[in-house]
């Protein structure tokens, strides 16, 4: 019986993934100051523990005004890069791949966690230390109407801010990430400037499709350029737009192209996110409601895709790689579910080598519990 496409080893550039099984980048609000603690080296580490793969930590602002919260991530700080090391050396010693998603929010910044429903924050929340700021975007358009009207940035600005893009690949290089995603999906600025809905610029990096991919196209070049050849480097898309988008799948497809032209690797499939606090879909959340996209981003633009949207079932996820909808499978929620997922997974599939996901400590222990089971039967 041949072993599941799921757990079949993948080469990505210079790296081999030991399965096809991708923890999403999962924001956890628990940041001090831009920097990881405790709570992530155990989110994350627990994921390397259960045999996925590849290991994303949160979406990472390249600048302090690019968080959304004040507790949301950042690699903007070299005394950042130490405090992520203690992570990557970690899930990389479990035999996991540690990725890095760094992202800027633009006009999305300034607001209060998920739980709040992302309120803006307002100067009655000075007073417990999390005075607002001002977002940034390529139009001077709010995101939704309580939101602060963001600062329109400049060409000089937008070259500063693609330099800060840069910086931070270089420290998540240092931090001892060995992928590096770009986050150019849910709303945020690579989303805004895509989006016509909040990129309404005559310059040259507004108006038609070519126009307003520059942003995205140019920081994807300065990233690439400092990032090894033999590391991939991945980029999130929103393929449509939320409620009342405007960006189709057309152009993602459009935009797929261009970015495996300049580098780039894998492209995950995500949706929605232009309008409103949350990265909402326009299609029905239904169990795999996003493969589509990243089917027609593989097939189409000729690059390797990442499937992800409620793929919660090992046989889900492994008849969406039979079928060649895409190559690797992330989950997000199903994983703070259950962190063991894959072995689970492996298990149901009919693959004997299941308990071979966990390290020694756990799968010795296992794996004489079944002994002591068969010789009882």
């Amino acid at each position: 019986m041949s072993r599941p496409l799921l757990f079949t080893p993948i080469q990505l550039a210079g790296l081999t993934a030991r399965n096809r099984i991708v923890v999403s980048p999962m924001c956890q609000y628990s940041s001090e100051d831009g920097g990881p603690t405790d709570w992530h080296l155990v989110h994350l580490g627990k994921f390397a523990l259960g045999g996925a793969a590849i290991i994303f930590c949160e979406e990472t602002a390249v600048e302090q005004r690019a968080r959304k919260t004040y507790g949301c991530a950042g690699i903007y700080s070299d005394r950042h890069v130490p405090m992520y090391r203690r992570i990557t050396d970690f899930i990389r010693g479990n035999k996991s791949i540690p990725a890095m998603q760094i992202g800027h929010s633009g006009r999305k910044a300034s607001c209060g966690p998920p739980w709040t429903n992302f309120k803006p924050l307002s100067d009655a929340d000075a007073g417990a230390g999390m005075a607002p700021w001002r977002g940034v975007s390529p139009s001077a358009l709010p995101h939704r109407d309580d939101a602060q009207v963001p600062h329109e940035l400049s060409a000089a600005e937008i070259r500063e801010v693609i330099s800060a893009w840069r910086e931070a690949a270089l420290r998540t290089l240092d931090a001892g990430f060995d992928i590096v995603e770009i986050h150019g999906a849910h709303g945020y600025l690579i989303h805004q400037f895509l989006s016509p809905l909040a990129n309404k610029r005559t310059d040259g990096y507004g108006g038609d499709l070519q126009g307003r991919m520059r942003f995205a196209l140019e920081l994807t070049e300065a990233v690439r350029a400092v990032w090894p050849k033999d590391k991939p480097l991945w980029f999130r898309v929103s393929a449509v737009d939320g409620d009342g988008g405007a960006w189709s799948m057309d152009d993602t497809v459009q935009l797929a192209r261009e970015l495996k032209a300049r580098g780039v690797d894998v492209i995950a499939c995500s949706s929605g996110g232009i309008n409103g606090p949350l990265n909402m879909a326009i299609v029905p959340r239904t169990p795999g409601y996003q493969v589509p996209y990243a089917a027609r981003v593989r097939k189409e633009a000729g690059v390797m895709s990442c499937a992800v949207g409620l793929i919660t079932e090992a046989e889900h996820a492994e008849d969406i790689l039979q079928r060649g909808q895409a190559d690797l499978i992330a989950m997000a929620r199903e994983f703070l579910y259950n962190p063991n997922w894959p072995v689970h997974a492996a298990k149901q599939l009919g693959d004997a080598g299941y308990l071979d996901l966990l390290p020694d400590e756990y799968a010795w222990w296992l794996r004489r519990r079944e002994q002591i089971r068969d010789i009882s039967r």
